[in-house]
């Protein structure tokens, strides 16, 4: 049934309508004498993801797994309230405003989703979205390539492959130059050293990174910017609730931010459709692909919402537009929206928590056996990479992304996700599978 949520004032108003105080006296009918129901031998309630689970465990001819790949896309649990809402007609069927202000719901969404981001990112300027995590860091590096005059790029290895692949895709190398940044081989970090012995006018910089390890990011920061260079920063969202959010790093901040929001309330879905976000400084709102929406107050004094910044060649001079491809990932961002409200900062933070918690504990579990290797030692955080001698024994588990194909060095390696939906008894049944 549709999610529709009584606040204590809607409860009010409906008892005055009927013309009763509370709620009790609608079934003052019912003898006071009426034994009441024995439970207690009734369990205890369940949260929503607990309930969830118990039920599909218990499905008839149903093999419960689990899945620890990550790389890019997660498994978060996703309240039953975030798409019941989501897909209500007057969200589902909404791709964009064309006629934006006629669309006061869909601007209101936004405008909170812009709200939330900037918040989560220690950042000024949310846009609206984009594609994806890998178009998002791409027109990051075309910004920032507009707004200072350099056009050589800083790309480190440790970043999503997928990443580096449509970044290589869309510069144009003929005005773009790309450097590869090295990771170091006992850390899993960015190496410094190259980082303070290179030239070059924008760094890419991803927390965590690939590898799961968490970056120096505000010595990265301070490094760069002394070169008078400018840092892009992509980020999980879910990692910013616990770690330093990058519009606090070093002294000044990332430069910008980019990412893929679909650890916010998108199932993984086989595959998509994500979104990307991007966020900025204001002082380069006028660089930033996609649109703005603003808050405002019409001629009666009511409070309404306007696009107030909208620079894609549909609505201004090719020429003077800051992208061709970026578009608002509508559906999409209502329903990291309704995550983030939901959850609150207190809930992003408990679910960051209780990720980097199971996943030291798998990591605990694993390096007791014999022939696995924790492959980096920096702090990570919901990702880590082992390299195994052996297969894993069938246990219906995924157990990971085979890093060989885009690590030829980490051959035999596995990166392995751990999210807030594994149990004490998932990771058990992992560490069985190398046993």
């Amino acid at each position: 049934m549709p999610f529709i949520p009584h606040t204590e004032n809607d409860i009010q108003d409906m008892l005055s309508a009927v013309g009763v105080k509370k709620i009790d006296n609608l079934f003052d009918e019912i003898p006071s004498d009426v034994p009441l129901a024995d439970i207690e031998k009734m369990p205890e309630g369940l949260d929503e993801l607990s309930a969830i689970r118990l039920l599909a465990e218990r499905a008839p001819e149903f093999n419960f797994g689990a899945c620890f790949i990550g790389a890019g896309a997660y498994e978060h649990h996703i309240p039953a309230a975030v798409w019941d809402i989501v897909t209500r007609g007057e969200f589902y069927t909404a791709y964009t405003p064309y006629q934006a202000e006629a669309s006061q719901g869909t601007l209101e969404v936004i405008y909170e989703y812009q709200t939330i981001m900037t918040e989560l990112m220690a950042m000024e300027v949310s846009n609206a979205s984009l594609y994806d995590g890998a178009s998002a860091l791409a027109e990051a590096v075309l910004m920032a390539a507009r707004i200072g005059d350099g056009v050589v790029v800083l790309v480190p290895r440790n970043i999503h492959p997928h990443y580096r692949d449509v970044l290589k895709t869309i510069i144009n190398p003929e005005i773009i130059k790309l450097i590869e940044w090295d990771y170091d081989e006992k850390t899993g970090r960015v190496d410094l050293n190259q980082l303070k012995n290179t030239e070059y006018d924008i760094a890419i910089i991803s927390q965590p990174n690939f590898l799961g390890c968490v970056e120096e990011v505000d010595d990265i920061t301070k490094i760069v910017h002394e070169k008078k260079a400018l840092l892009i920063a992509v980020v999980n969202p879910i990692a910013m609730a616990l770690l330093k959010p990058p519009g606090k790093w070093g002294d000044s901040g990332a430069d910008i931010v980019c990412g893929d929001g679909q650890p916010l309330g998108v199932p993984l879905a086989g595959g998509g459709p994500y979104f990307g976000f991007l966020c900025c400084r204001k002082k380069d709102i006028r660089q930033l692909p996609g649109r703005i929406v603003g808050r405002t107050n019409d001629a009666n004094g009511k409070m309404g919402f306007v696009l107030t910044l909208q620079a894609r060649e549909q609505h201004i001079r090719r020429a003077k537009a800051t992208s061709n491809i970026c578009t608002n990932q509508g559906l999409l961002v209502t329903a990291a929206t309704i995550y983030m409200r939901l959850l609150g900062g207190k809930g992003l933070q408990a679910v960051a928590k209780k990720c980097l918690d199971n996943t030291e504990k798998l990591k605990q579990l694993l390096s007791k056996i014999e022939g696995v290797e924790i492959v980096f030692n920096a702090p990570t955080f919901h990702e880590f990479v082992i390299r195994v001698s052996k297969p894993m024994k069938k246990n219906n588990i995924q157990a990971g992304f085979a890093l060989g194909d885009y690590y030829p060095e980490l051959n035999n390696c596995l990166l392995v996700c751990v999210t807030e939906t594994k149990t004490a008894d998932d990771l058990e049944k992992y560490s069985l599978g190398l046993l």
